[in-house]
């Protein structure tokens, strides 16, 4: 159990950033602010508005230091980010939002340097989502101010560094889908000499480390009675598999849902891994080699929200009969670029006259054999826990659960990244309670889901 009795949690997703107060004693919640995390268009390039998220961070610590008070800071924000920074400890350059599409020329010079699958097992993917393609068009489109950079740090550990002022990287930012990182060996790979980086790296800490303390100036300007660790910082995906890890054998899959669906084979096997299915070896907390896969399901639930209307649990599972027997089917991608199927593009099948009923159940349909097939591309075994939005999805989670003829438990809550990075400073877990799924008989899908991989 930690000795500190309130964990403040900094938070940035793709989509939304949070600072969250944690009890330490039980792992509850106590408060939580919010704000959206806007993307400024340029110049030179769209990027994070980080001067509005540090606005907002600072005045949530200033606001919880009054009341309930924490004595101590953990950060956890999403991948596919990095901070240069210049000597007087300023960016160099912003920090460049993810979905950046490069010029054809750019991402071709990559291709020629970037390692290949069997040594980083990260995939080639789509805009900046390889952090070193980031660096690399960052290197050769703006020469001038690269060459200012001093110090090149993965993104939750900007923000602990803006905080403690102490520069660190750390492993599961570098083993995500970076290029940058050697998992197995737990070292850079040779993209990083390519790029002639190695001595911008910061020196690489444990996401348990306490890097340093919030600066005094900070403390001051936030009212803390006295100045508090900050913690090194998780990247997010890993933090929310983070509580799965203490007190569980594997093997297990964790299905973490929000802007991605991330699934986590715990136990599972990497040599099933392909470097053009968007599979990946992700890196845990304590440097683990975890078998991934995913797909932008949240996003295209958002989409699909957009176009249809809001889902109507018992209006698509009436329909789902009708959807099997007429087989109505939606085929990826609904969002491009990503997914085990990055060639695709969306496409409904059988859709004439369809109500909004039965295209969501060909929808829930869609997520659920998405799901299926990235566990079975990272070789995940035993029960699966769904967690984040679509452990709220009934219907999703009863064809996941026939589909795949395993157990499958809804996690309820948000998803875990807020108490993952809780977790570095050694707060209780909290209770999550599971609830089981309800399966859907598995025979009624099998020739449905056998004309569905046909078509894709």
């Amino acid at each position: 159990m930690s000795h500190f009795e309130r964990i403040a949690v900094l938070d940035i997703g793709k989509t939304n950033a949070k600072v969250v107060i944690f009890d330490a004693a039980s792992g509850a919640e106590i408060e939580t602010r919010r704000m959206p995390n806007r993307v400024l268009s340029g110049p030179p390039y769209p990027h994070y508005d980080v001067e509005a998220l540090w606005s907002f961070l600072i005045e949530s610590l200033a606001a919880f230091a009054k009341q309930p008070g924490f004595d101590a800071i953990s950060i956890t924000t999403h991948g596919a980010a990095a901070a240069l920074i210049d000597a007087d400890g300023q960016l160099a350059l912003p920090v460049l939002d993810y979905e950046h599409q490069y010029p054809e020329a750019i991402q071709r010079a990559y291709d020629d340097i970037r390692p290949g699958f069997a040594e980083t097992f990260s995939p080639r993917l789509s805009s900046g989502l390889n952090l070193g393609a980031q660096i690399h068009y960052q290197k050769t489109a703006f020469p001038e101010a690269f060459a200012r950079v001093k110090t090149i740090l993965t993104y939750p550990q900007y923000w602990a560094y803006r905080l403690s002022g102490v520069e660190a990287n750390e492993v599961t930012s570098l083993g995500c889908h970076t290029d940058l990182w050697r998992p197995h060996e737990g070292a850079y790979s040779a993209l990083v000499d390519a790029l002639g980086i190695r001595d911008l790296m910061a020196p690489v800490h444990s996401a348990f480390d306490r890097v340093g303390a919030i600066l005094p100036e900070i403390a001051s300007g936030i009212a803390l009675p006295q100045p508090v660790p900050v913690f090194c910082g998780i990247h997010d995906s890993n933090a929310s598999l983070l509580p799965y890890l203490a007190g569980r054998n594997a093997p297990f899959a964790v299905v973490s849902t929000g802007t991605w669906v991330i699934n986590f084979a715990v136990g599972g096997d990497i040599d099933r891994l392909g470097s053009t299915r968007d599979t990946l070896a992700n890196v845990d907390a304590y440097g683990r080699v975890v078998p991934s896969a995913r797909f932008m399901g949240g996003r295209e639930f958002e989409l699909l929200t957009g176009e249809l209307g809001v889902l109507d649990q018992a209006q698509a599972r009436a329909a789902l009969p009708l959807v099997l027997e007429r087989r109505l089917m939606l085929l990826p991608n609904i969002a491009q670029g990503s997914g085990p199927f990055p060639g695709r593009q969306r496409e409904w099948i059988n859709g004439e006259g369809a109500s909004v009923g039965e295209r969501w159940a060909a929808a829930c349909l869609y997520f659920a054999l998405m799901t299926e097939i990235c566990l079975g591309l990272a070789g995940a075994k035993g029960p699966i826990l769904v967690e984040g939005p679509f452990a709220l999805n009934d219907l999703y989670l009863s064809i996941l659960s026939g589909l795949t003829t395993r157990d499958v438990v809804a996690v309820p809550g948000s998803t875990g990244t807020s108490q993952g990075a809780a977790l570095l400073a050694g707060i209780e877990p909290a209770v999550r309670k599971g609830m089981a799924a309800v399966a859907i008989d598995h025979d009624s899908f099998v020739a449905y889901r056998a004309d569905w991989l046909g078509r894709v």
